[in-house]
């Protein structure tokens, strides 16, 4: 590997398919700050990097499965493809990085923030803890069955094709959002306001699914000729 993994701080490092559940495994010292470095398919099950800042660097395919990320700050940079299976992200923040086709069953997510991200296909089922958010995200096919955002404003979220089925949207508030062509079977909307999301055209079997929501006129007027029912002004 040539490089000494135990220094706090590390820039341009390579460290791609690097195994380093040994050298990171457990607490101590300052928190780690990661600038640059090269973690593509590099073994990070079960490391500590809380309070961690990771800035642009590339963990393309790495396996984070039981990692310790509470409170890190992820900038930039991308991880596409990796694995957050069971991590701890308690008060995470991931600011405008690429966690395309990301899986995070079972992450521990309580106030974690996602912010700018592309999340596209992202496995987002069987989360814990409440409070997480996600602003200006491409959540594009995402799979995020259950899942629990409740009163949350929801702004900048493009959710085409997603998976919300059985998720919990109750009072949510949507903003400059789309939604077009999401499943929403089984979700409940009881005092959402999705005015402000684009729901793309209805179908008389999707309209049910909105039953509880708040939508605007001319929300309404698409809901209406999917029934076939025209609304004069």
């Amino acid at each position: 590997m040539g490089t000494d993994v135990s220094r706090e701080s590390l820039q341009g490092a390579d460290l791609a398919g690097a195994d380093l559940r040994e050298e990171w495994g457990s607490a101590g010292g300052a928190p780690r700050e990661l600038v640059g470095c090269d973690l593509s398919g590099a073994d990070l099950r079960g490391v500590d990097l809380a309070e961690a800042v990771v800035r642009d660097c590339r963990l393309d395919g790495a396996r984070l499965e039981g990692a310790e990320l509470e409170g890190t700050r992820f900038v930039g940079g991308g991880a596409a493809g990796a694995v957050f299976g069971g991590a701890e992200c308690t008060e995470a923040r991931f600011e405008r990085v690429d966690l395309a086709n990301t899986r995070w069953q079972g992450a521990l997510l309580t106030d974690a923030v996602f912010s700018g991200c592309r999340m596209t296909g992202a496995g987002l089922t069987s989360l814990r803890g409440v409070g997480y958010a996600f602003d200006h995200c491409n959540l594009m096919l995402a799979r995020c069955k259950g899942i629990d955002l409740r009163g949350r404003v929801l702004e900048g979220l493009r959710l085409d094709e997603a998976d919300l089925s059985a998720a919990d949207l109750r009072e949510t508030v949507w903003v400059d959002s789309r939604l077009r062509g999401a499943s929403l079977v089984g979700a409940r909307l009881a005092g959402a306001d999705l005015r402000g999301a684009d729901l793309g055209e209805f179908t008389v079997e999707q309209a049910q699914y909105l039953r509880g929501a708040m939508i605007g006129p001319a929300q309404a007027r698409l809901l209406l000729g999917a029934l076939g029912i025209t609304l004069a002004d």
